[in-house]
């Protein structure tokens, strides 16, 4: 379990930032303050590492911030809003903003003083983004009135925004199409309910309600100007979209695999030391394999997730999809066997609070159902990697 395991393919500067990261994380522990490590993380560069440097950030990419991620979180520490506020929504506004929006969010979602929360999912619509209902609207005087609802929305009591996927009509077509909104939290009309979760985290879910929120005309991310990667605006909304949502599937990888990494150390400490006869329990095969099982298919999941970042740093959308989808999947699986085999290890001491692996029961299911299921991403493999047909 131990980070110098990556050593053998990572660089020399990806050892030694998961090295630092390590320590960090061991400084915090699973009983640590999520604001207190937030704003140390900030202040030493790991939330912005993958930002642009002319606005604060690092300049390096998804390989540097899953590498953030899966160490806190190996540590017992994990920043759920990692995936969220630098991954989805500070990618985004590098790739598609105006300079006026890069200017006035990146530097300070790299150096964690801004956050910003992301809206997709709603109650009708699930995985089925064509369903989107939240609709956007032009207003006389060039700006935007938003309406709808979103749901299971992370972190939108800690965060000064809320990036939300909406849709436009087209103007030839008539057709709905998808654009993303920078909302403040404060906006007229945007009302939020906290979602009563049985599962325990440090960031809240939220149910979200935009009820002709007015947004003025750079609310929407590109503003409609043009940049090199394809259109801004009105019509760049599925590649924004896309260009989060890739991102997002990785960072999910690499929340699962550190809970995973976390849950498996504990429990292999635990067999080392637990006698119960002659020998420690770590010496009987039916303790070890299982154990030694779980350590194989996280680093599995591992290596597909590097293989997503890189795709996804080179400029390689597409491939990092495939890759992007298949890291979260691996990833979601690895991890929900290491934390049940971690509390069968422990017996009775796994659902304790001392040993901190009772919570994960439920929190390693997380990466199996968001932010994509399993089985979604099962279908997206049989259609785009297989050439299968589909049944919708």
């Amino acid at each position: 379990m131990s980070s110098v395991t990556s050593s053998v393919i990572e660089s020399e500067e990806h050892t030694a930032l998961r090295a630092a990261v390590s320590a960090l994380g061991q400084r915090h522990g699973r009983g640590y303050d999520r604001e207190t490590l937030w704003a140390e993380a900030a202040k030493l560069g790991y939330l912005g590492v993958n930002l642009p440097e002319e606005h604060g950030g690092g300049g390096g990419g998804m390989a540097e911030l899953s590498i953030v991620l899966e160490e806190l979180g190996a540590a017992g520490c994990p920043l759920l809003m990692m995936i969220v506020s630098p991954a989805i929504c500070g990618t985004v506004i590098a790739r598609f903003g105006t300079e006026e929006q890069k200017r006035a969010w990146l530097p300070g979602l790299a150096d964690g003083t801004r956050t910003m929360a992301f809206g997709i999912t709603e109650p009708d619509a699930g995985s089925n983004s064509h369903r989107i209902t939240t609709t956007a609207r032009r207003t006389a005087d060039g700006g935007w009135r938003l309406t709808g609802r979103k749901v299971f929305v992370s972190g939108v009591d800690i965060a000064e925004a809320t990036l939300i996927v909406g849709r436009t009509e087209d103007a030839r077509t008539g057709r709905l199409k998808p654009c993303l909104f920078i909302v403040p939290r404060d906006a007229p009309g945007f009302g939020r309910s906290r979602i009563d979760m049985e599962l325990q985290a440090q960031e809240k879910q939220f149910e979200l309600v935009l009820d002709d929120v007015e947004l003025p005309a750079d609310a929407l991310v590109g503003g409609g100007t043009s940049h090199a990667e394809g259109c801004g605006g009105e019509d760049a909304g599925l590649l924004q979209l896309f260009a989060g949502l890739n991102p997002e599937r990785i960072m999910t990888a690499a929340f699962a695999i550190g809970m995973g990494r976390y849950a498996l150390s504990r429990a292999v400490e635990y067999a080392k030391d637990r006698q119960v006869w002659k020998d420690p329990i770590g010496a009987h095969q039916a303790i070890a394999h299982p154990l030694a099982q779980a350590h194989i298919e996280l680093e599995l999941a591992r290596l597909m997730m590097q293989k997503a970042a890189v795709l996804y740093d080179a400029g390689d959308d597409v491939g990092a999809g495939e890759a992007a989808n298949m890291a979260k999947y691996a990833a979601g699986e690895a991890c929900v066997k290491a934390v049940d085999q971690a509390v069968h290890t422990l017996g009775g001491n796994g659902l304790t609070r001392e040993y901190g692996l009772a919570s994960l029961v439920t929190a390693a299911r997380v990466a199996r159902i968001a932010p994509v299921s399993r089985e979604m991403i099962l279908n997206y493999v049989s259609h785009q990697s297989l050439g299968l047909p589909k049944s919708y």
